[in-house]
């Protein structure tokens, strides 16, 4: 959505946002000063569109804080969530790298802060510095990798698997430790859990509700689960 005002980022010419992103971990703090210098920040506010489906970035869209769903809309007009990303992750890569349209939306799933380099910057970046090139296709491949798997598991994984999986994924990347095991805010609900995975959402309350008869989980809410038993999920 490129018709908001940009507006200057000063956190991020003290390094805040590149330094809080893989893609520029292997640069030292010169260079950082550099890449920081081209950033420029904008906020949206919760379920506004960052990108959307057939648009042209002209961006890298970096998040400094909040999360966003990337999805796409199936035939029967329900979104297919492809990835949930916060801190640190970025999108809006391709138009930047191939001339090509946008094939998914991403739309804020709260207040969400993100740091901005526009194409022409971005690929002199990449001249300059081929490192970020090289994590950016690490990043791109784990991406891919990550994608496969989804829609393999969803043709071959049963639902219990499918669902332990999501949970296992949330736990590395929104879980923190507790007494009792690791303690998860969902970035989903029920319903957007049910989308990522393919299965219908009254299944997913069903089956968390299995596993918290059985002792693996405890629902805390909506929105937290206490993972009490982690090797039953990996198992």
């Amino acid at each position: 959505m490129e018709d908001k005002a940009f507006c200057n980022c000063e956190s991020c010419r003290h390094q805040l946002c590149a330094r809080r992103v893989p893609i520029f971990s292997g640069l030292d703090l010169e260079e950082l000063s550099n890449v920081a210098a081209l950033i420029k920040k904008r906020k949206y506010e919760k379920n506004e569109f960052i990108l959307m489906e057939g648009s042209k970035p002209e961006n890298l869209i970096i998040i400094e804080k909040g999360m966003v769903k990337v999805f796409r809309y199936t035939l029967e007009g329900k979104e297919q969530i492809l990835y949930i990303f916060s801190e640190g992750d970025f999108f809006g890569e391709k138009n930047l790298l191939k001339e090509q349209e946008a094939t998914y939306n991403a739309e804020a799933m709260e207040t969400t802060h993100v740091c901005m380099i526009n194409k022409k910057d971005f690929q002199e970046l990449l001249i300059r510095y081929p490192k970020i090139g090289i994590k950016i296709i690490e990043e791109l491949s784990s991406r891919m990798d990550k994608l496969e798997g989804s829609i393999q598991s969803m043709g071959t994984k049963s639902i219990e698997a499918r669902i332990s999986g999501i949970l296992l994924d949330f736990a590395a990347k929104y879980g923190r430790k507790h007494a009792r095991g690791i303690l998860v805010e969902l970035p989903l609900s029920r319903e957007g859990i049910a989308n990522y995975i393919g299965v219908a959402r009254e299944t997913v309350s069903r089956k968390l509700g299995l596993l918290q008869e059985e002792g693996v989980i405890e629902m805390i809410g909506n929105k937290k689960i206490l993972i009490l038993d982690i090797k039953s999920l990996e198992a």
